[in-house]
Parts: C-alpha cells; structure tokens; sequence
C-alpha cells in the first residue's frame, strides 16, 4: 500500500495510533477513497487512484501515515487485497453514474506476486464490456532492486485487463534497462519532483525528463502531488499527460466522489470547486 498521500501529514512516533490491521478489517473500519485524476490534454476527468483510509470510531479518519509504517506484511497484503477488490466492486457504481474510469491501485512490489492479482481481478472485476482494466501501481525503487523480481512481476501482470504503473519515478535509482523490459503503461512522477516544478530548476529538469521517457517508452506521464495552479500549468506546457492532487481534488470517500460524478452529470456548469480547475473542462464521461 501507499505509505502516504497527497492529503497526509507526518505522524509523530509517539502520538501515532497503535491500529492492528487484521481487528481493523474485522470490525469494518477501513474505507477506500479516491482521489481522481484528470487527462491534461483533454481537460477532462480520467480516473482516479484508490487510497486506504481508517474510520476510527474515537479517533474518526486517519491517513495511512498513521498506521500503515509499522505493520507486518501479512497485514499489507490483506489491506492491498481489500483495496484491489473494493476498487474492482466500486467501478460499477461510477459506471452506473455514466462514467468509464480506469482506477489505479498501489501494491507493495513485496507483496504483488504474494496476493496472486491475476486471480483477483478475474474473480472480482466488472463484467462490463466498457471496464477499462485496472492500473497496478509499482514504486520505482523496489522495482530496480530487483531486475529479475521486476521480470517476473512484469510477465505475471500482463493479463486480465491489468496494466503496471511505475509509481515515485525519480525519488529512486532508475536503470533504463529494467524500464525497457517492464511492460509499464504509465509512469507517475514523484511528487517531491512535481512541487515546486514552475520555480526549482532541478525538478524541472527532472519531470521533464521523467515526461520524455514515458514518451518515448510510448507511455504516459502522471504528475502526482500536485497543489498549486502554477505547477500544473508548467507540468502542461511540459507534455504531461495525466495530473492528480490537491489543486485538482482531494482524495474523497466514494459516495462524495459519486456525489462529485453526479455533479458533472447536471444540466449546469460545474462548480469551481469540482474537479476541473484551472481552466479546464466538465469531466469526460469515458476515460
């Protein structure tokens, strides 16, 4: 699972919430939300990232930076299968709200050939014929370490409507040779890069070089953290194909982010507070 996102804040050590997973999961306290992702290009909504979060019933919702970092990875890998599975339920409702949205899942590489996703997706996917598949998020540098792990994790997901995202590109030590073998679809810029790309001549140069990769791996680019109208221009003008955070749109829990789809579905304009901003368009209803 993601150990953080664009909505989470550094948890002290001392104050974190000792939450055990399993107990967790048993007693119906974790939700998966989304945090959608729109297509710079066509100025529209393209999908969205599922994220794990914690009602807690004192508490209230926790982010994964305050439970995730200390559990063992029996525990990850029953949280990432009940991420995937939800996330494979939920697109019918977004599809029922007219929308066709490819939803993208983080899995620890660890744990990826563990939970056998292969059979997960086709247990538990959408029996549409619209379902666009389903994205699997790998985190860069757990990739590279390993150039026969990312061999074998490469051939194994290339089935069932499944595609790989290389997730936190630039935050590890990419060797093009592993890129070039590893059947990705899209690769996700590392949001440390992505802040602050319109004024840091270093992130620039890296999530331009990031964007021109992709391309010519002929992939897409995703710009991911993104907060602020200047970097998502600037990220625009660089060719990036996708874009997600929190200038665009929070992570949100499902019946707000159904709320949101319904929304773009009105006879009206949208609100500026609705996904598109910056200048761009009502939501696609296909991905």
């Amino acid at each position: 699972m993601r150990m953080s996102d664009s909505d989470s804040t550094e948890i002290n050590a001392e104050t974190r919430p000792r939450i055990v997973i399993a107990a967790a999961l048993r007693d119906r306290w974790f939700e998966i939300w989304y945090q959608p992702k729109i297509d710079l290009k066509r100025k529209c909504l393209a999908g969205a990232e599922a994220l794990a979060r914690i009602r807690h019933p004192e508490l209230g919702v926790l982010l994964p930076g305050s439970f995730v970092p200390e559990v063992d990875e029996d525990s990850i890998a029953e949280l990432a299968k009940f991420t995937l599975v939800t996330a494979l339920q939920d697109w019918a409702s977004f599809e029922a709200a007219d929308f066709n949205l490819h939803l993208a899942v983080n899995v620890p590489v660890s744990i990826a050939l563990k939970l056998s996703i292969p059979q997960l997706v086709l247990a538990n996917r959408p029996q549409s014929t619209r379902w666009p598949g389903i994205i699997i998020e790998l985190t860069e540098d757990q990739m590279v370490r390993d150039h026969a792990l990312a061999d074998r994790i490469g051939a194994q997901l290339q089935v069932n409507g499944i595609t790989i995202a290389i997730d936190d590109f630039g935050a590890g030590y990419s060797f093009l040779s592993t890129l070039r073998d590893l059947p990705f679809a899209e690769l996700k810029l590392a949001r440390g890069f992505v802040g602050g790309c319109a004024t840091d001549a270093t992130n620039a140069a890296i999530c331009q070089t990031g964007i021109d990769l992709a391309h010519r791996f002929g992939s897409a680019a995703v710009a991911d953290g993104v907060d602020n109208t200047v970097d998502l221009q600037t990220l625009m003008v660089m060719g990036c194909d996708f874009a997600q955070g929190a200038v665009i749109a929070p992570s949100m829990a499902k019946q707000d982010f159904l709320a949101l789809l319904q929304r773009h579905n009105a006879p009206r304009p949208a609100a500026p507070q609705d996904v598109i901003q910056a200048g761009a368009k009502p939501a696609s209803k296909v991905a």
